[in-house]
């Protein structure tokens, strides 16, 4: 990508309604446009880190067996009412609607009951389980308060799959691959150092829920953690009962504040009961399907890697969702300097490199602060002096200074052979 192509610009003024560093950072960069109160547009580069995010969660889910649906953001009534969710009573904070005859909808808030009721085609057999099936896509809640960005939004995207088990050893063997599947995408992420699976409550899913937990000065939750087991538990459930079960001594624990970015429900057959799917078992018996629900948030996550990362230039992404590996500045318009930067760029696009080229008429010190601002994590300069050297200027976005390197040398540090 070519950043004279690009229609986005970066800003120095700091968003005076955000009060969120990361929601700052992302406008002040050109990732995101805030269309309101919880509600964000995801410009080009925002969604390319968007995109890389979903694609770890996407291969870690299919790696344990799941199936990539799209489910419509539209929902009928009767489903949720035969499950007692419809009612504001027990769920509040659904966006709902109406067709021009009067027929109420929901906008989609979670997937159980309609995907569940999906089955009802694809259900009869023992044989036909275990299912596993996911998508990834936006989720609307009525938040009563929308902050911090994309930490809390009233318009989110969000992977949520769904277990459908025979029986509880086959749920209970799931659901562990489903933690351990959650555990590297968080590593993939560069936060698996900092993250904890913590025991909590199942708020309108079920009784208890295992949620994964960021540890961040600007997280919500309180959590208290055992460093050496790496589990932790919510404040919210914080009970001599609870740290029994657990087998957790309360003296060993820390008190840290945490960003939660997952969760994963035992949901037994509270939905597949309600809504009447059943299978048959071996012996021509009718049997209840155990059921479970493991969310994700995408957009929460882009929010938390902002966040977690930054420093005070500006954003600082992981390899592994950066929206370019490397952004090459290209200084002044000499021939030379021009076709150099040229062939560098197409060289390292021919290698499967996301480079984002700056070829704007700009002057180099807007050129390193913006290099700096969105936070690509390889920063590679042609000039004058690298042309009449034979060298490139080379630069780790963190790093304090810029190292003079060989074509050779910068293609190894890139991952190419040269």
């Amino acid at each position: 990508m070519r950043l004279s192509q690009l229609f986005t610009k970066t800003s120095k003024t700091v968003p005076a309604d955000e009060t969120a560093r990361s929601a700052q950072l992302l406008i002040q960069a050109g990732f995101i446009h805030k269309e309101m109160a919880g509600v964000y547009a995801y410009l080009p580069l925002g969604k390319q880190v968007l995109d890389n995010i979903a694609q770890i969660v996407r291969e870690e889910m299919n790696g344990i067996g799941g199936n990539e649906v799209s489910m419509s953001i539209l929902q009928p009534k009767d489903i949720w009412e035969k499950t007692g969710r419809w009612d504001n009573e027990k769920v509040d904070n659904w966006f709902k609607t109406k067709l021009l005859n009067g027929t109420e909808l929901g906008i989609s808030l979670t997937n159980e009951e309609p995907i569940t009721d999906m089955l009802h085609e694809f259900i009869s057999s023992y044989k036909d389980l275990p299912i596993y099936i996911y998508q990834i896509g936006n989720k609307f809640r009525n938040e009563l308060r929308a902050k911090s960005g994309l930490l809390r939004g009233r318009e989110f995207l969000m992977k949520d799959l769904y277990s459908f088990s025979r029986n509880q050893a086959e749920h209970d063997e799931f659901y562990e691959k489903a933690a351990e599947a959650y555990m590297r995408i968080y590593s993939r992420l560069g936060i698996g150092d900092s993250t904890y699976r913590t025991y909590a409550s199942g708020g309108i899913f079920s009784q208890f829920s295992d949620e994964f937990q960021v540890l961040s000065d600007v997280g919500e939750d309180t959590i208290y953690v055992d460093e050496n087991r790496r589990i932790a538990v919510n404040k919210e459930v914080f009970t001599d009962e609870i740290l029994t079960q657990l087998g957790l001594n309360r003296d060993e624990l820390v008190e840290q504040r945490a960003v939660e970015v997952g969760n994963i429900f035992p949901l037994g057959s509270k939905y597949s009961d309600a809504l009447g799917v059943y299978f048959t078992d071996e012996q021509g018996g009718q049997q209840s399907i155990i059921m479970g629900c493991y969310g994700l948030g995408i957009s929460r996550l882009m929010g938390l890697l902002a966040e977690h990362f930054a420093d005070d230039k500006g954003l600082v992404w992981p390899e592994a969702v950066a929206p370019a590996k490397v952004y090459l500045a290209r200084l002044g318009d000499n021939p030379d300097v021009v076709k150099q930067a040229d062939e560098l760029y197409n060289l390292l696009t021919a290698a499967d490199i996301q480079v984002l080229y700056d070829d704007r008429d700009v002057r180099p010190g807007e050129k390193f602060a913006d290099a700096d601002l969105l936070g690509i994590p390889h920063r590679v300069v042609v000039s004058d002096k690298t042309v009449s050297s034979g060298t490139y200027e080379w630069k780790r976005r963190k790093a304090q200074a810029a190292e003079q390197v060989s074509a050779e040398q910068l293609l190894k540090t890139l991952g190419i052979d040269a």
